[in-house]
């Protein structure tokens, strides 16, 4: 028997947005596509609106009426980056999810005409995967790192190379408490103080309260204590059989006391034990502080195949802080109270997303 009878002739595969009732075939998709991530699903896509008013413009592949690839997109527009469309805002990975070459490209074809529909400087992809690219990779500046997990903490420790190894032993002998809340003042205390030490502007306030409300149960927030005081914490993902840490910062003044590098194999631990089996250890720019330490945990260090498509610009821009043009501004943020930094970042973090 086939799918339809012999003189009607086959659906032809067709690309729109998608509506509030695909959301759920649209995740169930992404949960069930190898290189599905967090950062694909309408959870991400609230939170993004919701908290920088970035609009979504998604993009869904459909086959007799069988979702078949999906793309998540935003318009974003400012004066920075002038406008294009990303895939996708403040995530390490996005890009197209498809079942077939032909899904995948004509994903990228109606992404390319709603750029030149828009007027965009670029479209970027945020590849986690070679597989995703329907063009060629162009930008190779990020790497990520991945572990495999299990139920053994003392295997997990082994695994770490020795010089990181011992920083850990000697941190679990100092009597540090951990704990899971979703409580985020001390989380956001630590993290803003470290994102103005990098030049970085902070994040507001909602942007975190909508990660918790919009993912739920997928969002935890793990907070370290030492002497009765919060000295490292870190916000981490949880999806399908990984655990990706994705915000951490730890407090300056107990650096001695390694709390890094406890907070990331209590992790570990914690991830092995729940039953997670893959530790993402998410992006970093190469030969950056946050590579090299991150490069020193033995973990699988992965190139990331970022994709451009220039559409009105005609070459490659450079957003990254590693730009010498933002290097004065970065100086100028560090020196900046941290009252002044958290009220007026998060205005300024919307123009590199």
């Amino acid at each position: 028997m086939t799918d339809c009878p012999a003189d009607a002739p086959p659906k032809k595969m067709t690309v729109r947005t998608p509506s509030e009732e695909d959301a759920p075939r649209w995740d169930e998709f992404v949960q069930e596509h190898p290189a599905g991530s967090p950062f694909h699903l309408q959870a991400w896509r609230r939170t993004i609106e919701e908290s920088f008013g970035y609009r979504p413009v998604y993009l869904m592949a459909e086959e007799r009426d069988k979702i078949c690839g999906v793309l998540p997109l935003f318009y974003v527009k400012n004066v920075l980056v002038k406008s294009a469309l990303i895939s996708s805002p403040f995530a390490v990975y996005g890009g197209i999810l498809a079942d077939s070459a032909e899904a995948a490209h004509a994903l990228r074809a109606a992404a390319e005409k709603l750029g030149r529909d828009l007027g965009v400087q670029h479209i970027e992809f945020r590849n986690a995967h070679l597989e995703q690219c329907v063009g060629e990779s162009n930008i190779t500046g990020y790497v990520n790192f991945t572990q495999q997990l299990g139920f053994d903490s003392e295997a997990i420790l082994q695994s770490i190379p020795r010089k990181t190894r011992a920083m850990v032993r000697k941190a679990l002998k100092l009597g540090f408490k951990a704990r899971v809340t979703r409580d985020l003042e001390a989380f956001e205390a630590l993290y803003s103080k470290n994102l103005r030490r990098l030049g970085t502007p902070s994040f507001p306030h909602k942007y975190f309260v909508a990660l918790l409300k919009h993912f739920g149960s997928s969002v935890y927030i793990h907070e370290f204590e030492l002497d009765g005081q919060v000295v490292s914490a870190v916000l981490t993902f949880c999806f399908r059989d990984q655990i990706l840490p994705y915000y951490g910062a730890s407090d300056l003044k107990f650096n001695s006391s390694a709390p890094n590098n406890f907070m990331y194999f209590n992790l570990m631990q914690w991830g092995g034990l729940n039953g997670y089996r893959v530790y993402d250890f998410g992006r970093s720019r190469k030969h950056s502080g946050s590579y090299e330490f991150k490069a020193h945990w033995g973990m699988v260090e992965r190139t990331l195949p970022y994709e451009m498509v220039l559409v009105r610009r005609k070459d490659l821009p450079n957003f990254s802080p590693a730009n010498p043009k933002y290097q004065l501004a970065m100086r100028i943020w560090q020196r900046l109270p941290l009252a002044v930094t958290r009220a007026v970042g998060p205005s300024l973090l919307k123009l590199v997303p």
